[in-house]
């Protein structure tokens, strides 16, 4: 009921009514919670006394209570408590106080100092989406999934408040409900005065005495839905959560969870400060927390459990001979050709085995994967099909990501004005993949950020006074152009990419896309782009893989919850020797060409080898690496990184050998023809081919006197004319 206050004439609210709940309703509930906690038993055993007693052994004064077990037990209690979850949960806290009471002193009738217990809710109700909460669902329990994006520091709020008068000194002890509920001070003293002569308090007499109250440990989490459930062209939306107790420092920013809560709301200040009383603001008081699996995890409760016929359907899937082969045709099937891109993504997406050294360190198990090639080679289309198959995905673009947005942010909360840390793409896909298209179109510093988070699998944070480290245990598959749009022969490897060393690194398969000239190859492509759109409209005639995504989505989850490879004696031995020879190559090399590398190959070069031999092994779920495995990871990274290494070779012919051929081929044409002269570009080119000069150098000679204005094409190329000195 809202009251006026004459003396400053302001509105108060106050409760006038008595709860849903009766007093007399009250003690029955009670009563049949106290029994479900007293005789609830699975074969014969008593869940919850068991669990209680072994909690207040080790003093953690916590109940975990499963909503199945109610349902089963008693429906009208359960319904009850869904949608009265404010009144009911209070009740079930004193059930489980007494319990613990008759725990701890069966025999014992007089009143002993038994803890207050938190009771925790599980529930595997269907899950409702952020967006479709709303008004009709307040004071129900709900249950979200979505991603903690930001965690506060830990505050105290008081549950019941001692108030003192400023005049007569009396005293009263009030509740405060949870959440982020507050309380009104009363505006009247209540005491009793013993002399009926002695003047009464005047208005608002209560001052409250802190160190009288009782609290709580409090925390305020951010929760963001899941980027599956977002849809397209549309902001994320957020939620505001608040859990006590037990509940708090469950979870860091980046931690995918499905809350259980009551849906509530809330008086906020800026709105306050406007002057509109009726308007509240949602949040979520939380009763229980569902941490996910966060290595390998997916969105959705219980993505993670297997059924028996879906484990033997996966275990059939790997038995199958040529499965690698089956798993590769599958990936973006409507892209033709790049076999050697699709086994390193097939590759990516299972990971290789994370290890945990004695004396603590890390070493990942991730792979990192960098297209850099031409236009229109589909390394978009690629990068948008693995955020679909990823169990844990995001996809975001070089220009608009900044370094804050890919790792993490320090924003300051306007309501508490405290600092807190809300995290970045790389947090948010913990346990999955990163698509980073037009990766050469970052900034520098912004690029730079992410050098730790791709080895270390860390974010570490130093801002504004936070100090502290965020996990990114992510896959990096990115994509970029040359610098000069297009790849160019005449330059070395080193002056395309145009990449530091440092991140080059961090990449375990570097793949060279290039869009070359063939006419059969040209022709395939074309008849694969038309066949794709001619049947657009049918779909049952489209290019589709021989596994489905969502499919291919469960069996990579399994892969990476269930198996763990480890690379065998043999296989060891193997790849060592082949590292040494691998390092002697590329130094001969570096030594005959006069220049160092642009891509490295280090250490870090080989423990990716080790990584994409464990998820070849991985992905047919063999516990062990075997020389096969190692065969065919060193065939990929010779074919990937140790590949843009040599690119300067075209026909076998060295970049030097080549630069030196056409400055002959250029010096000869500017000698032998003379200023206004035209010839048939034929017999210029029979010419030289006469002479002994390959005709990939003749055409580049060609194309590089005709962009200098040297030479011109007329008669549609027929013929060329010399136009310029």
């Amino acid at each position: 009921m809202a009251t006026q206050g004459w003396d400053k004439g302001n509105i108060y609210t106050t409760s006038v009514l008595p709860g849903e709940v009766q007093q007399s309703d009250r003690s029955v509930v009670e009563q049949e919670l106290f029994n479900f906690l007293q005789n609830f038993c699975v074969d014969n055993q008593f869940v919850y006394r068991d669990q209680l007693r072994q909690n207040l052994m080790i003093k953690d004064y916590v109940l975990e209570v499963d909503m199945q077990d109610l349902i089963s037990y008693d429906e009208t209690l359960a319904h009850k408590l869904s949608e009265q979850p404010a009144d009911i949960l209070p009740l079930f806290e004193n059930a489980v106080r007494r319990t613990a009471h008759k725990i701890l002193a069966p025999t014992n009738t007089e009143a002993i100092d038994v803890p207050e217990c938190q009771v925790i809710l599980r529930s595997n109700a269907n899950l409702s989406s952020v967006r479709s909460l709303d008004s009709s669902i307040i004071s129900k329990l709900v249950r979200i999934a979505g991603i903690v994006i930001a965690a506060s520091s830990l505050s105290s709020k008081a549950t019941h408040v001692h108030l003192m008068c400023r005049f007569c000194r009396g005293t009263r002890v009030l509740p405060v409900s949870g959440g982020l509920s507050g309380l009104n001070l009363p505006r009247t003293c209540n005491s009793v005065k013993l002399d009926a002569k002695a003047p009464r308090c005047p208005m608002d007499p209560y001052i409250v005495v802190h160190d009288k109250c009782r609290f709580v440990d409090q925390q305020t989490l951010k929760l963001q839905e899941a980027p599956d459930l977002v849809p397209v062209g549309e902001l994320p939306r957020h939620m505001m959560l608040s859990a006590d107790r037990y509940l708090t420092n469950r979870v860091v920013p980046g931690t995918r969870v499905v809350v259980t809560g009551i849906f509530s709301i809330y008086q906020n200040k800026r709105v306050k400060s406007t002057g509109a009383v009726a308007i509240r603001s949602p949040y979520l008081h939380v009763v229980g927390i569902e941490v996910e699996n966060g290595h390998g995890g997916s969105s959705g409760a219980g993505r993670n459990v297997f059924t028996a016929e879906e484990e033997q359907d996966f275990i059939n899937m790997a038995r199958q001979p040529d499965f690698y082969e089956t798993f590769r045709r599958s990936i973006a099937p409507s892209i033709y050709g790049n076999e050697d891109i699709k086994r390193a993504i097939a590759c990516l997406l299972m990971g290789g085995s994370k290890k945990i050294l004695p004396d603590g360190m890390r070493l990942r198990g991730d792979i990192n994967v960098l297209l850099l090639g031409d236009p229109g080679t589909a390394k978009s289309q690629l990068l948008k099909f693995v955020e679909r198959v990823a169990p844990i995905s995001v996809y975001t673009s070089g220009k608009g990501s900044s370094a804050a947005g890919l790792t993490a942010s320090v924003i300051r909360d306007p309501g508490t004005r405290e600092f807190y840390l809300e995290g970045g793409a790389m947090v948010l896909a913990d346990g999955g993949v990163v698509c980073i298209d037009e990766f050469d179109k970052m900034r520098e510093e912004d690029r730079v950020a992410i050098h730790e988070a791709m080895e270390q699998q860390t974010i570490s944070i130093a801002k504004a006074g936070i100090t502290t480290l965020l996990n990114s245990r992510t896959s990096v598959l990115a994509a970029a152009n040359p610098v000069f749009g297009r790849y160019d022969d005449m330059k070395s490897a080193g002056d395309n990419i145009d990449f530091q060393t440092t991140i080059l690194s961090r990449f375990d398969m570097i793949f060279i896309v290039r869009d070359e000239h063939c006419e059969e190859r040209d022709r395939t492509i074309a008849k694969h782009v038309m066949n794709i759109h001619m049947n657009s409209e049918n779909p049952a005639d489209q290019v589709v893989g021989e596994i489905d995504v969502q499919k291919m989505k469960r069996y990579i989850t399994y892969c990476k919850s269930k198996c763990a490879p480890r690379l065998s004696q043999d296989a060891a031995e193997k790849l060592s020797s082949h590292f040494v020879q691998l390092r002697s190559q590329i130094h001969s090399m570096e030594r005959d060409s006069n220049e160092r590398s642009s891509i490295p190959i280090t250490v870090r070069q080989l423990e990716a080898i080790i990584r994409i031999s464990e998820s070849l092994a991985k992905m047919t779920l063999s516990p062990v690496t075997t020389e096969d495995h190692v065969d065919e990871a060193l065939r990929l990274f010779r074919s990937s990184t140790i590949d843009a290494v040599q690119t300067g070779q075209v026909e076998g012919v060295t970049r030097t050998e080549l630069l030196a051929e056409v400055q002959q081929i250029e010096k000869t044409i500017r000698r032998r023809l003379v200023l206004g002269s035209t010839v048939s570009t034929r017999a210029l080119k029979d010419q030289f081919l006469r002479e002994g000069f390959s005709e990939h150098a003749f055409e580049k000679a060609l194309n590089i006197l005709v962009r200098q204005d040297t030479l011109s094409f007329n008669n549609q190329r027929l013929t060329v004319r010399r136009s310029g000195a």
